[in-house]
């Protein structure tokens, strides 16, 4: 059964150590999202459709809103994995110029040989998120050291960073634009593809192909990712009742949430509540 070791969310955005012995549906989130195996056998990360290796000399990056998965194939053995999710605006605020990590184009490689320097950092982190390490600068500053060594290394800031920062998930059809603002607007309230679309003054059909254009995702997929953004901003709360989450965010029953939040991260909302801590 999988299990989190350990987590910590800030600022910064989210990291989590994750021992994982299951699959993890597609899903996609606003963050730039690095992936660095600690322990256990070696495995795959699959993203935008394509399978990339996650070994002990590898790392696997995916960037803001690009669809991934892990897949059913591998997983008969277990996989502890450094999972981080860096808010974008965060490295704005450490420089400019690291405003264009909204951009799709940021990492232009899915699948990067891990430098040592990186390894070692990595290392450090996971045994702070095991050991429940409760300095949060210090968790903060060995974070911002390594996803400085991946950015300079391994993103295409510099060519990218030649205009203003790149606004998040840029559509060009104002009918999306309208879409993703009445999604945003209604987490909690159910998602139907038909409603959705009539809103937007398309067919169904239309408005899923228009939609998978502009963003390189499905409706279903973004409504999840906001779902879960909203869930991962609740559970930090220590008087929001995961019954009272669950309604808010639309789910007809708590264990129905749960399944939804485990098939997205690989452990349930309860336990990873119970290992998180704040930076």
């Amino acid at each position: 059964m999988s299990k989190a070791k350990g987590a910590v969310q800030g600022q910064f955005g989210r990291a989590a150590l994750l021992d994982i012995d299951r699959p993890i549906a597609a899903h996609a989130h606003p963050h730039c999202h690095v992936l660095i195996k600690v322990s256990g056998a070696d495995s795959l990360f699959r993203v935008d459709g394509r399978d990339y290796p996650l070994l002990d000399d590898t790392a696997v990056v995916v960037n803001a809103w690009e669809p991934h998965a892990y897949p059913h194939a591998v997983w008969d053995t277990r996989s502890a994995i450094l999972a981080l999710y860096i808010e974008t605006d965060w490295l704005q605020g450490v420089d400019r110029s690291f405003g264009v990590s909204r951009s799709a184009e940021f990492f232009a490689r899915s699948c990067f040989p891990l430098p040592i320097t990186v390894r070692r950092m990595a290392d450090e982190m996971a045994a702070a998120l095991t050991v429940g390490e409760s300095d949060g600068h210090f968790f903060e500053d060995l974070l911002l050291a390594l996803m400085i060594q991946v950015i300079e290394n391994f993103s295409q800031w510099r060519q990218l960073s030649g205009g203003s920062p790149t606004a998040d998930l840029c559509v060009s059809d104002f009918r999306i634009r309208r879409a993703l603002g009445f999604l945003r607007d209604n987490v909690g309230g159910g998602f139907s593809l038909e409603s959705v679309a009539r809103m937007a003054g398309l067919s169904r059909a239309h408005f899923f192909e228009l939609f998978r254009q502009q963003t390189g995702m499905t409706p279903n997929l973004f409504y999840n990712a906001l779902r879960m953004e909203a869930a991962y901003k609740a559970l930090p709360e220590p008087d929001s009742a995961m019954g009272s989450i669950s309604n808010h965010l639309g789910f007809s029953s708590q264990s129905h949430f749960s399944r939804f939040f485990r098939s997205h991260l690989g452990v349930p909302p309860s336990q990873y509540r119970r290992i998180l801590r704040l930076a």
